[in-house]
């Protein structure tokens, strides 16, 4: 007998873990080498459904949108690939569950889920300077049989940004 509490906390685990795994492999895209986007493009081809809608919007936001993990893999390395390293940090997380369905053997039979994620993500701007992107990502995911969890719907929200000091602006300020 399959307790739902158990299966609901293994599936939301599962779910999590998708934008975590996005977090790596766009900081691997923000790179611009051949061999760490290849990987970032692998991450969002597991991560992500063939046919996935990616939308950004929010405040001082062109509004933004892509389809298909190959599609954004193009955007994200046009928009990051000029600045150098980032790092995307994934904070609260939030999945609510619409459909999950399992069998007698406690797996996961079918799934529908929608999962909001914060974000903190640092852009290397130049020597003397880092960007600071605050946004939520609201996602919808699908559970297939062949590949489990996936992300079929993306949207990037903006909240807000800052540019703040870095490296040597930050070592030659006086304490």
């Amino acid at each position: 007998m399959c307790s739902q509490a158990m299966i609901q906390a293994v599936a939301r685990q599962e779910i999590e873990y998708l934008r975590r795994e996005y977090a790596k492999a766009t900081d691997m895209i923000g790179l611009g080498t051949p061999e760490a986007i290849a990987e970032g493009r692998s991450i969002y081809q597991r991560i992500f459904t063939p046919d996935v809608d990616f939308s950004v919007s929010g405040s001082g936001t062109q509004p933004l949108a892509a389809t298909g993990p190959d599609g954004w893999v193009d955007v994200v390395h046009g928009a990051l690939g000029p600045m150098g390293p980032t790092q995307h940090l994934i904070g609260t997380q939030l999945v609510e569950f619409d459909v999950l369905e399992w069998d007698e053997q406690c797996v996961v039979t079918s799934g529908a889920a929608r999962m909001q994620s914060y974000v903190q993500a640092w852009h290397d701007q130049a020597e003397r300077e880092v960007w600071l992107f605050l946004g939520t990502y609201f996602d919808e995911v699908v559970y297939g049989k062949a590949l489990g969890w996936q992300i079929k719907a993306m949207e990037l929200r903006r909240v807000t940004g800052e540019n703040r000091p870095s490296g040597e602006a930050v070592a030659t300020v006086p304490l």
